[in-house]
């Protein structure tokens, strides 16, 4: 899968363009050994809303990818300083929702909680241009919406999501342009 179809992917999955984008397009990387400042609670906190978002089937799912803690990082690194308050402040309405912790609710009660998140990040649709920022003054998406693009992104774009829930070749052979379909089968993480 290519970098532009997973952002068209995240985009249709959330109803806006990827957040933090300048920043990374601006090759934002953090120095060895750069702190991201969320807690390890909040870190599990991350990792359990995304392997709710993408769990372990047949292939690995996104805690198995640490996803959390690059969440944590491309928060840190990309966001701007309205993005994280945004983002951090999500995570903390997200445990009170929880009733304390999200880590305490059952699987079908996390799924519902996400769920009910997804709606009203629906309805509070902010249009969030190429950039990656808001056009319009600093209006923000849903901490919702941010969460569940990272949640995406960091799958993905992880070594566990590029090899084992997408199929991998890491030097493409010849083009060959009529392959025979089998149902079921991955899309491709090259191409």
């Amino acid at each position: 899968m290519e970098r532009r179809d997973l952002l068209k992917m995240i985009l249709a999955a959330t109803g806006a363009a990827m957040v933090g984008l300048p920043a990374l397009a601006q090759g934002a990387v953090p120095a060895a050994g750069a702190k991201h400042g969320f807690s390890a609670a909040d870190v599990g906190t991350l990792d359990d809303i995304a392997d709710t978002i993408l769990p372990r089937t047949g292939t690995p799912g996104a805690k198995d990818a640490a996803t959390g803690l690059f969440m944590a990082q491309f928060v840190t690194d990309c966001y701007t300083d309205k993005q994280q308050a945004t983002f951090r402040a999500g995570l903390a309405d997200i445990n009170t929702r929880a009733g304390g912790r999200f880590a305490s609710l059952t699987p079908q009660a996390r799924t519902e909680l996400l769920r009910t998140l997804d709606a009203e990040a629906r309805k509070r649709a902010v249009e969030v241009g190429e950039t990656g920022t808001a056009d319009a003054g600093e209006a923000i998406p849903h901490y919702f919406t941010m969460i569940k693009q990272l949640a995406i992104f960091g799958y993905f774009t992880s070594k566990a999501g590029a090899t084992e829930a997408l199929q991998y070749v890491a030097v493409p052979g010849r083009y060959d342009g009529d392959v025979a379909y089998v149902p079921g089968t991955p899309a491709w993480a090259t191409g």
